[in-house]
């Protein structure tokens, strides 16, 4: 944490804030399909369901939310969606120890976690913005990046100790806990963060639901990069989905072989992080985007060859290493390049708008894929996503636009 210094004291509150809620998701990771199935006894739909509705609804509850963190200040906002986490996922622990957990609690906490998971994104991106100049927002962007794939290669082995020793549920107190120190640390940045002012009225009209989608699709950059980043995520999601059945069911993997295919290739991200900002002061922002945003779609299709053992371990290792090191470098110099290329005045309403269609696609393409698992059985569909993703490197962001937008941002 040491060199969050040269950041400032304020960011490297929200940096260790951001750790610590990270590392506590990783813990609780795969936790709800988890108790689904061993506490409820729920069946295969019940889990599909929970995964794909309880996000789908979650990002439909967070559309009104981000015009209205728009108009807010940025830090209470962190800190209440941190708290509500916080209470939400505790309620899980306690009903289990009363005798009363349901699958439909289960699914309205997703529904809240999911919601206010993206309102917090949407949150802390327009305060970044506000927080850092614009010159160290790479540096900002590309720390969040490494952070978020040490934690990672971190927390899903120390999670699955957890559950063998002491049961799913502990895990999701672990991340209910992680969730009540990032408030606390939000809160000790300190700092005055001023009101930001409502031209027209104080009163969150309907047409400011959509603000956020009007701006982005009006934009000539924001616009491919929009829907290049919503396939690019939905795909690779519904691939690994069936990549789990394909290796835990056909090829006969054990569980911790699966765990270790994408535990240790996190490895990948977190160099890819490291190198992103030489990478972007060597050869520019938007010739890094574009070429690892094209060499990220590259490696999928290799998922639908691989074959039981070692050989087969080695190959899915190998392609998550290549394909998660490309999106390593790629997140933070998008993340940057897009609060570069948004107003101050539009940064949570574009970025929540971001958020819920990305989690909206990747749950209508997972549950897609589902059927056509079914159908044309996991590998063939594996490597039709993988084909398909061949394709997305067309909607990067071209020069001639990047450099017309940029000059069109209006100031905040």
């Amino acid at each position: 944490m040491r060199s969050g210094h040269r950041l400032g004291r304020r960011f490297g509150w929200l940096w260790g804030a951001y750790g610590t809620s990270a590392l506590g998701t990783w813990l609780a990771f795969g936790a709800f399909p988890l108790i689904a199935i061993q506490v409820l006894h729920a069946g295969p739909v019940e889990v599909a369901a929970l995964s794909s509705m309880g996000a789908l609804a979650g990002a439909a509850v967070a559309v009104p939310l981000g015009p209205w963190v728009e108009f807010r200040r940025k830090r209470p906002v962190l800190i209440g969606m941190d708290l509500v986490r916080f209470a939400a996922l505790l309620t899980i622990p306690a009903a289990f120890a009363l005798g009363v957990l349901s699958f439909v609690q289960l699914l309205l906490v997703s529904v809240v976690v999911a919601a206010a998971d993206i309102t917090f994104r949407a949150a802390s991106g327009a305060y970044l913005k506000t927080l850092l100049p614009a010159e160290r927002l790479l540096v900002a962007n590309a720390r969040f990046e490494s952070t978020a794939w040490t934690t990672t290669i971190i927390g899903p082995p120390l999670g699955g100790a957890a559950i063998g020793l002491l049961g799913p549920v502990a895990t999701v107190v672990a991340d209910a806990v992680s969730y009540l120190l990032s408030a606390l640390g939000i809160g000790a940045m300190g700092g005055r963060e001023p009101r930001p002012e409502r031209g027209e009225a104080a009163r969150m009209r309907a047409g400011d639901l959509l603000d956020g989608w009007r701006f982005i699709l009006a934009d000539a950059t924001l616009r491919p990069l929009f829907f290049n980043t919503a396939l690019f995520n939905g795909l690779v999601m519904a691939a690994d989905a069936l990549l789990a059945v394909l290796m835990l069911g056909q090829l006969g993997f054990a569980p911790w072989q699966y765990g270790l295919a994408f535990a240790a290739p996190a490895i990948g991200g977190l160099l890819g992080s490291r190198l992103a900002r030489p990478l972007v002061t060597r050869f520019g922002q938007h010739r890094v985007l574009v070429v690892a945003g094209t060499l990220r779609a590259l490696w999928l299709v290799g998922l639908a060859f691989p074959g039981p053992g070692t050989g087969g371990l080695l190959l899915v290792m190998g392609v998550e290493l290549g394909l998660i090191f490309c999106c390593g470098v790629f997140n933070p110099v998008c993340a940057t390049y897009r609060l570069e290329r948004t107003a101050t005045d539009r940064v949570a309403r574009t970025l929540s708008a971001w958020a819920v269609t990305t989690r909206a696609s990747t749950a209508l393409l997972t549950a897609v894929w589902g059927v056509l698992g079914g159908m044309l059985g996991p590998r063939t569909a594996i490597g039709l996503a993988g084909v398909l993703l061949l394709a997305t490197p067309l909607l990067l962001p071209r020069r001639a636009a990047a450099r017309q937008t940029a000059a069109h941002v209006p100031d905040a």
